[in-house]
């Protein structure tokens, strides 16, 4: 069994050396993040992830059980595929965004002080994964080259495409104004469309939520107190994202609820206390 992130490649290599491949099974669990090693360890790291499992047809059933038993201990979820579907798909969902995410970030290495210290939510959220081990990444992305790089063809399209969207509109000519805003209305709308198929809580459907903001004090205890109150109040926050206010010892907590839950929470936080913003 093998854990690594590529699975057509090690396959083959495999095949090619005639080696008994009957107690063997390639598997990749889609899980962790930016970070690695035994410090960046956690007991729930598996838990609701897909767990890929990439079976030949001479894998032994005894060996695939096996594998299924460590998922299962694991939490995670099983997904049986083949290597090079694999490949592809972790090609479009996991490669390409790390490179798109460095390339983002990339932008920022030389860039004015006093436009870095304009970042928020938004930057950190694109460019959270450019903190990963380039050296890791050298390996996965020499071991799947063809596939991240087709994706990045249509990537490329796109930003050619927007590019000389954002040129017309700079035009004195309407026609090639108006072109130029359909175009950035078209990549903008295929990304809407693209987010909402992305699985939500525990891999099921997306789900809409409200947003509640509160101010919180850079203090310890502040985050599980409104966690408490929000518990108090009945409300299950289904996310949670924290933004920092620049120079100030201060942020932004956004709850995820249930658009029925938010006035709720948003009431029941206002009596104890808490800064409510919209």
């Amino acid at each position: 069994l093998d854990v690594a992130s590529v699975k057509g490649g090690p396959r083959r290599e495999l095949e090619a050396l005639g080696l008994d491949l009957a107690a063997y099974i390639g598997t990749h669990p889609m899980a962790g993040k930016e970070s690695s090693g035994p410090l960046a360890a956690t007991a729930d790291l598996f838990e609701g992830r897909p767990w890929v499992l990439t079976p030949m047809p001479g894998t032994d059933t005894e060996v695939l059980n096996l594998a299924l038993e460590l998922v299962a201990l694991c939490r995670a979820v099983p997904v049986v595929m083949d290597a090079d579907a694999h490949d592809r798909a972790v090609a479009l969902v996991s490669h390409t965004p790390q490179l798109i995410s460095s390339m983002v970030a990339a932008r920022l290495q030389d860039a004015d002080e006093a436009a870095v210290r304009l970042c928020g939510q938004g930057i950190r959220d694109v460019t959270r994964i450019a903190a990963s081990d380039p050296r890791m990444w050298v390996e996965i992305l020499t071991a799947n080259p063809g596939p991240v790089a087709d994706v990045l063809a249509g990537v490329a399209a796109d930003l050619g495409e927007t590019v000389e969207a954002l040129r017309a509109l700079q035009s004195a000519d309407e026609a090639k104004r108006r072109g130029g805003t359909e175009g950035i209305e078209d990549v903008l709308r295929r990304g809407n469309a693209g987010r909402v198929r992305v699985p939500g809580k525990h891999g099921a459907a997306p789900a809409s939520y409200e947003t509640v903001a509160v101010l919180i004090s850079d203090r310890p205890g502040e985050l599980a107190r409104i966690f408490a109150d929000a518990g108090s109040a009945g409300v299950n926050i289904e996310d949670v994202r924290i933004e920092h206010a620049t120079g100030q010892e201060a942020g932004l907590v956004q709850l995820m609820v249930e658009p029925a839950a938010a006035p709720v929470l948003s009431a029941a936080l206002r009596e104890r206390g808490w800064s409510i913003r919209r």
